[in-house]
């Protein structure tokens, strides 16, 4: 099930709509990974490293897809990401 992310009222964050995640909020990055063997290795490196910062990730949305020719022929993967991380408790 498809579920909706909707802002809270503060900046940059925003809860999941549905019936997954009700009673969650979440903080939303902005990430770029990269890679010279493919676009998923771009996205594997870019969640782990901001695994390493920020904790309680749940979801990444990929958001743009480019590439860099060096050479004429060797290429670098380069890939944005929304990732969401759930706020703690109070």
């Amino acid at each position: 099930m498809a579920s909706l992310l909707v802002p809270t009222g503060e900046i940059g964050t925003y809860a999941m709509k549905g019936e997954v995640m009700t009673e969650n909020v979440y903080s939303v990055s902005e990430i770029v990974g990269s890679s010279a063997e493919s676009i998923d290795d771009a996205v594997k490196t870019a969640v782990e490293r901001a695994s390493k910062t920020l904790h309680n990730l749940d979801w990444f949305e990929v958001n743009g897809i480019r590439g860099r020719i060096e050479d004429g022929s060797r290429v670098t993967f380069q890939v944005t990401l929304k990732v969401g991380f759930r706020l703690d408790e109070d």
